[in-house]
């Protein structure tokens, strides 16, 4: 009997295998074309991955695409988008909590208050805009307190691996404009997390529901504690210096773990993993680091499946009916939120005009942590497809432009001090 079950599956699971080998040489086309065009690897990733999906449905048809990867395939596929997603969270929540200690500390309050608070606020306009000219599409069904909040926090969002990449890559890591950008998308970053978790809680209506999210968290925390006080131990200590690949793979199969019982509770899975890589102590010197870093490799590998889920699940129906007032207006509001937020800010914290404005251009990138955080309101059900879309475009948008903005503002400044070496270098990014 089990001999007929496995025999059962083994087309299904080659079917699987078959679509995630071609999802990843297609991602791998899209890294190569954003190199040539000087745009981050992920930007590549991230539009290839969102459209290859609907590409082929409008090429050969539903019924064809149903054919190629059929339900029980994309099911499967699903689950693997999920668990990549879940095991790259927790390398780039414990980011959230390692890299604070070398960031300056003048002038990022005042930073991160001028990139958090005009967003916001630029997010309940977004949101009004919506109420004001009655799209039902994307409106949805959500608790308005819930629905304000979530497009709120998703027009806050600064993505701190891709801003730390471009960072990288132009030799701009050490200067005072990137320091403080990353220092302060960290802070926002954290503070967008936990009103994710308010606004996801607000979404479940009533009291007796909001009551079980308190469960549900009150869950992953004590799980959080649990990893936390369990990595301090010498027992584990020793476990990671001596058998580095077993303590890898428990600490993945833990963070799936608790991210699918917070699931099964009625949050998301994307909080769980959170959770659990917020709980990881914060040691760079530490030999549990090895194993993160790889569970997050591990992650990042399978995140073109999870492109390619997000497109299919969100593009698919929805371009055609996309609201071009509302693509509009989310673009236009991204800009103006971060960018004027961004500039106002730094200038208040005492950074010259030219540090203010490449600080402005840096806080604008939302890249891959912008789709966590839509996939959130997606699978909560707060956010509508349709409310997905005009956001997806607005974070690829606001993304692209980064690397082109602070190319024109080096050279203004090369312009203004003839004799002086660039700021920065247009090498690849990732």
């Amino acid at each position: 009997m089990l001999g007929m079950h496995v025999l059962e599956l083994a087309p299904l699971l080659a079917h699987v295998l078959a679509a995630l080998a071609i999802i990843l040489l297609i991602a791998l086309v899209g890294r190569k074309v954003a190199r040539m065009l000087r745009q981050p690897e992920v930007i590549g990733e991230i539009v290839v991955g969102l459209l290859s999906g609907p590409a082929v449905i409008a090429l050969l048809g539903r019924d064809t695409f149903e054919t190629i990867l059929p339900d029980s395939v994309f099911k499967l596929l699903k689950l693997v988008a999920q668990a990549g997603l879940v095991l790259f969270l927790v390398g780039l929540a414990h980011k959230l909590g390692t890299d604070h200690d070398k960031s300056p500390r003048s002038g990022t309050v005042w930073v991160a208050a001028g990139s958090l608070v005009p967003p916001l606020l630029t997010g309940v306009l977004l949101a009004g805009l919506v109420l004001l000219t009655d799209d039902t599409a994307a409106r949805g069904s959500a608790p308005l307190p819930a629905f304000i909040l979530m497009v709120a926090v998703s027009m806050s969002i600064t993505a701190v691996p891709v801003m730390a990449r471009i960072l990288a890559d132009r030799g701009m890591s050490q200067s005072a404009a990137g320091r403080l950008a990353l220092a302060s998308a960290i802070f926002i970053d954290a503070a967008g997390w936990l009103l994710l978790t308010l606004a996801i809680s607000l979404g479940k209506g009533s009291l007796a529901d909001v009551l079980h999210s308190v469960r549900a968290l009150a869950f992953g925390a004590v799980c959080a504690l649990a990893v936390r006080y369990g990595l301090r131990s010498q027992m584990a200590r020793n476990a990671c210096r001596r058998l580095p690949r077993t303590v890898t793979v428990i600490l993945g199969a833990t963070a799936l773990a608790v991210a699918l019982a917070m699931e099964h509770l009625g949050m998301t899975a994307i909080l769980g993993a959170a959770l659990v890589g917020l709980s990881i102590p914060q040691d760079k010197n530490a030999p549990w680091e090895h194993a993160v870093a790889t569970v997050s490799r591990a992650g990042g590998a399978l995140a073109p499946a999870f492109f390619v889920v997000t497109g299919i699940t969100v593009l698919t129906g929805s371009l055609s009916h996309a609201s071009w007032l509302l693509i509009a207006a989310a673009v236009v509001l991204g800009c103006l939120g971060k960018g004027l937020g961004g500039y106002l800010g730094a200038r208040r914290g005492g950074q010259s005009k030219q540090t203010a404005r490449t600080i402005a251009v840096l806080m604008n990138t939302r890249g891959l942590t912008e789709l966590i955080v839509l996939q959130a309101g997606l699978s909560s059900g707060i956010l509508t497809a349709h409310m997905v879309l005009p956001l997806i475009v607005m974070a690829l948008t606001t993304t692209a432009m980064a690397g082109p903005l602070l190319s024109l503002l080096d050279r203004g400044a090369s312009h203004l001090a003839p004799g002086a070496a660039p700021a920065a270098t247009e090498s690849s990014i990732r």
